[in-house]
């Protein structure tokens, strides 16, 4: 796991070496073993290093092979890479290196733009092709790894966040109406190509660019799920079988492929504890678990400890159990604002920053039980969805979107007034070919799009900010292979999630299998009230906010006089919302 960046000139210019160094320095914190770049002509690359696989400087980047004449910068995990490189082997590449960063280029030179058919991972990567002098570009397949860019008629360049895109003066950092519009109706996810800057792009999961010298760039999309059911109809049984083989896999080749300890994210759910399980079914000795609470406030716990003492208990693990003070969190929100590639609104933000601190003083790699809600529809509103009437998006919005239409045109001023964009959008993805239902559709965008900018990016970059790799098995490529053929209705059996619970059974407390669905809980950015509202009344009220000028004076004092009374369909606060998107707006465009 790292932090890359890169520019590719097409106006003749050689790169600029200080602005490649700059670019390094705001990814120091994603790969803080080590640094290197390249730079020759109009080509740059660079390489921030978190040493998980080979620790040796055999696998240090930029990676360049003499033999093929071929250059990488990489982020990510490539689970499969020992058989690949066996593969490769048979078919006479030689290898200098021990790890999986240079299966990546062999495998290029190879299959070429096929290559990332054949790797099975979190990655997002660039390789610079000197003969062809060409730059391939791509990103796995649920978007698990970021990748930034910024496309001129002079150059490209890319960043695994936004803040080293930054460190370039030429950027168009006004706002994106249509990303405003995501933002505020998806909680804070902005479908990529998009982000909130007009100047700045994102390279959508599942997708590979390559990129000439004349500045073309030809895309490719190289994978899609499949919704649909199998041609052999499945029992039951068989449906829970496979799950349950897929994801010992998953869970074990994530404690494999690694030259470091690796340790779990333990928030007392059924995700987290389940992986937990496994662990301690496939053998693994000394499994480390960590969890993190805050203050109660009212009837709103603050943590989940219950839940997770009882996993703890069950397995005997080295577990590390933190609790944070609400005035601790408000002092340390600013620190992971400003550790967020795009603006975020999921209350766990600062949670999952907090633990990642104490966790990376332990271990380098976690697993996380993200994605296991989205893949085995375990959230509330997917049966509210189900019984509503109407078209596919009615159904969806209703239950789902965090303002209508009509209210967004009240929060907005004139000037970020547009169309319905979001409806357009999500209408498009629920409609795509390859699902056979209603819920379908939507747990595969959920997989697919939605959940790429919100949990899976906020985990990713709240540990990243410590120099953290976190695995998410529930995302394994073959297991939401799996799951997406089948029945939803299966799915949904028991309260949601019921192929996980049927798993779970006799391996896990049943207090913790058997527990109301439960969210990793921060309430002080729930329910807003004491320090916590004065904060975001400042932001606000600040004279940055009203010049920026994003949003309606009068809808923002309704929020600031009833925060508790605005809440979205998912219960989240919509005065959270605004001051943090106005927060982060500061905190980027001045650091």
């Amino acid at each position: 796991m790292c932090g890359i960046c890169g520019e590719f000139r097409f106006d003749n210019k050689p790169v600029d070496v200080s602005l490649i160094t700059s670019m390094m320095q705001r990814l120091e914190k994603r790969g803080p073993d080590s640094a290197g770049e390249f730079c020759h002509g109009n080509i740059g690359l660079g390489h921030r290093r978190l040493a998980i696989i080979d620790l040796s400087d055999k696998s240090a980047q930029p990676m360049f092979d003499p033999t093929l004449n071929l250059h990488l910068v990489f982020n990510g995990t490539i689970y499969n890479y020992k058989i690949l490189r066996e593969q490769l082997s048979k078919d006479g590449y030689s290898f200098f290196s021990d790890g999986d960063s240079e299966v990546i280029l062999k495998a290029y030179h190879k299959w070429g733009e096929d290559c990332v058919e054949h790797l099975q991972g979190m990655f997002a990567f660039a390789v610079w092709d000197n003969e062809k002098r060409e730059l391939f570009v791509a990103r796995d397949r649920v978007g698990i790894k970021p990748l930034y860019f910024v496309k001129t008629d002079k150059e490209f360049r890319f960043a695994s966040n936004i803040q080293a895109l930054l460190v370039a003066k030429d950027i168009d950092t006004s706002v994106d109406s249509v990303a405003l519009h995501n933002l505020f109706s998806l909680h804070a996810v902005v479908p990529a190509p998009r982000t909130i800057f007009k100047g700045v792009r994102k390279m959508p999961p599942a997708h590979c660019y390559t990129i000439s010298e004349n500045g073309e760039i030809k895309q490719k999309r190289y994978w899609s799920l499949d919704a649909t059911r199998p041609e052999k109809p499945l029992s039951e049984p068989e449906w829970i079988d496979a799950i349950h083989d897929a994801l010992r896999q998953a869970v074990k080749k994530r404690t494999e492929i690694s030259d470091v300890p690796v340790g779990v994210l333990l928030s007392g759910g059924l995700d987290s504890s389940l992986l937990v399980a496994l662990l301690d079914e496939a053998g693994v000795k000394d499994i480390r678990t960590f969890s993190i609470g805050f203050d109660d406030i009212g009837d709103e716990a603050g943590s989940e400890f219950e839940y997770s003492d009882a996993v703890v208990e069950r397995f005997k693990t080295n577990h590390q159990k933190l609790h944070i003070a609400n005035e601790e969190v408000l002092r340390r929100l600013p620190e992971a604002v400003a550790n967020m590639a795009e603006p975020m609104f999921g209350q766990d933000a600062v949670a999952f920053y907090l633990l990642s601190e104490q966790v990376s003083k332990h271990v380098k790699v976690v697993q996380s039980g993200q994605g296991a809600d989205e893949v085995f529809g375990g959230y509330f509103w997917y049966p509210r969805m189900e019984a509503e009437k109407g078209d596919a998006l009615d159904r969806f919005r209703k239950h789902y979107f965090d303002r209508d239409h009509a209210e967004y045109l009240k929060m907005v001023t004139p000037e970020y007034r547009g169309e319905d964009y979001t409806s357009q959008q999500i209408e498009e993805l629920l409609n795509e070919p390859g699902a056979d239902t209603f819920m379908d559709s939507v747990l595969r965008m959920d997989t697919t799009t939605l959940i790429v900018d919100d949990p899976v990016k906020r985990v990713d970059n709240m540990t990243m900010a410590w120099g953290l790799e976190a695995r998410v098995p529930f995302l394994d490529q073959n297991l939401i292979e799996i799951a997406a053929r089948m029945p939803p209705e299966l799915k949904f059996k028991s309260g949601g999630k019921h192929p996980l619970k049927m798993i779970s059974r006799g391996l896990l407390p049943d207090k913790v299998i058997d527990r109301p669905k439960g969210y990793f809980p921060m309430p002080a950015l729930k329910y807003v009230q004491g320090e916590f509202l004065d904060f975001m009344r400042d932001i606000l009220d600040s004279q940055a906010c009203r010049n920026r000028n994003l949003y309606q004076r009068d809808y923002v004092q309704q929020l600031l006089n009833e925060p508790e009374k605005h809440h979205t369909r998912l219960n989240g606060s919509k005065l959270w919302h605004l001051a943090l998107l106005e927060y982060w707006m500061q905190t980027v465009l001045t650091d």
